[in-house]
C-alpha cells in the first residue's frame, strides 16, 4: 500500500480548477489509461469533466502489460462509467526495442502514439493526454519525450500535481485506486542490453503473478538469466523468508534455477544505475512513464 501523505483540502482544489481548465482547452482526449493512480486518476477526472462524448480511456494491449492489468482496467471502467477502449500495440516488432537499450521506453511510446493515431483523426484531432506528474520530470524517461514530440500532453504537470496530490484527489474521490502500489510494463524488469521477447516477458509477468497469490502485491522480479531477483518493500522482506519455501517453489515453477531477494528492497526502477554509472546522469525509476502499460 501507498504511503498516506497529507495535502492541504485548499490546494487540491486549486489544482483541480487548473486541471478542470486545462482539459477543457483541449476539447477532445485521450486518456493513456493504465489503471495506475495517475492515469486511473486523470481519465476518471477527464470524464466527470468533460463527459463520455469528449473523454475516452484507451488502454494499450501487448505483451509487455502484465497479467490481470487488462482486467483491472476494464473493471475500472465498467465501475465509473469510462467511453473505454482497447489498442493493440507492436512494440515488440521495433528492433530497437527488442535490442533494450536505454531509449527502449521511447520506443514503446513511438508505438503507442501511432496506434492512437487512427483513434486521434476519428475525434476529429482528440489530444493524448498521459498521467504524467511532476514528481516524474527529473526520472530518465525517454517515452515522455517521445510522446511529447508526437502531440501528447501531461495536463497533471499543467496543473502541478505531485503524486501525492493524485493519491489525495483520489482518495478524496474514493477511487479504488488512491493506493495502488506504481507499476510499469514487464521490459521494466529486464537489464538493458538483456534483448527483449516475448518467452521472457511471459516469464517474469506469470512470476509475479504467482507471487502476488502469495500476497505480495507491491513487487518486482528482475531477470537474470536463470536467476530471478525479487524486490518488495522493506517492512515485506521478512515475510519472503518466512514463506520461503513457497516463494522458491512458485518461481522456480515458471522457469527460474536460482531464486534470490534484493535486501535493500523494493526500488523501482532501480536497473537504470547502470546508466547512471555509465555518466547517463540517469535516476533511478521506471515507473511514471507508463501510459498505457
Amino acid at each position: 500500500m501507498a504511503p498516506v501523505v497529507d495535502v492541504e483540502p485548499g490546494q487540491l482544489d486549486a489544482a483541480e480548477e487548473r486541471l478542470a481548465a486545462t482539459l477543457r482547452s483541449f476539447g477532445d482526449v485521450l486518456v493513456a489509461f493504465s489503471g495506475g493512480a495517475d492515469s486511473a486518476y486523470l481519465a476518471w477526472f477527464a470524464h466527470t469533466t468533460l463527459g463520455p462524448h469528449h473523454a475516452s480511456a484507451v488502454t494499450a494491449v501487448s505483451a509487455s502489460l502484465a497479467p490481470g492489468e487488462l482486467e483491472h482496467c476494464a473493471g475500472l471502467a465498467d465501475a465509473w462509467g469510462l467511453h473505454w477502449l482497447t489498442v493493440t500495440t507492436d512494440e515488440l516488432d521495433d528492433p530497437s526495442y527488442r535490442r533494450n537499450d536505454a531509449d527502449r521506453c521511447a520506443r514503446c511510446k513511438t508505438a503507442l502514439m501511432e496506434a492512437l493515431t487512427p483513434l486521434v483523426d476519428d475525434g476529429g484531432g482528440a489530444v493524448v493526454v498521459l498521467g504524467v506528474n511532476v514528481d516524474d520530470l527529473g526520472d530518465h524517461r525517454p517515452g515522455q519525450a517521445a510522446a511529447a514530440d508526437r502531440g501528447a500532453r501531461f495536463p497533471l504537470v499543467e496543473a502541478g500535481f505531485t503524486k501525492a496530490m493524485v493519491r489525495a484527489a483520489s482518495r478524496r474521490a474514493d477511487l479504488a485506486t488512491w493506493d495502488r502500489p506504481a507499476a510499469a510494463c514487464l521490459a521494466s524488469r529486464i537489464p538493458y542490453g538483456t534483448a527483449v521477447t516475448v518467452p521472457l516477458l511471459d516469464r517474469v509477468g506469470r512470476a509475479e503473478a504467482a507471487l502476488r497469490r502469495l500476497g505480495f502485491d507491491d513487487l518486482r522480479v528482475r531477470h537474470y538469466d536463470d536467476t530471478a531477483r525479487i524486490e518488495v518493500p522493506l517492512d515485506r522482506l521478512g515475510d519472503l523468508v518466512e514463506h520461503r519455501s513457497d516463494v522458491v517453489a512458485v518461481v522456480r515453477a515458471v522457469g527460474y534455477r536460482y531464486v534470490t531477494v534484493d535486501l535493500e528492497g523494493l526500488r523501482s526502477g532501480n536497473l537504470n544505475a547502470a546508466l547512471a554509472g555509465a555518466g547517463s546522469g540517469a535516476s533511478a525509476s521506471d515507473d511514471g512513464m507508463n501510459g498505457v502499460h
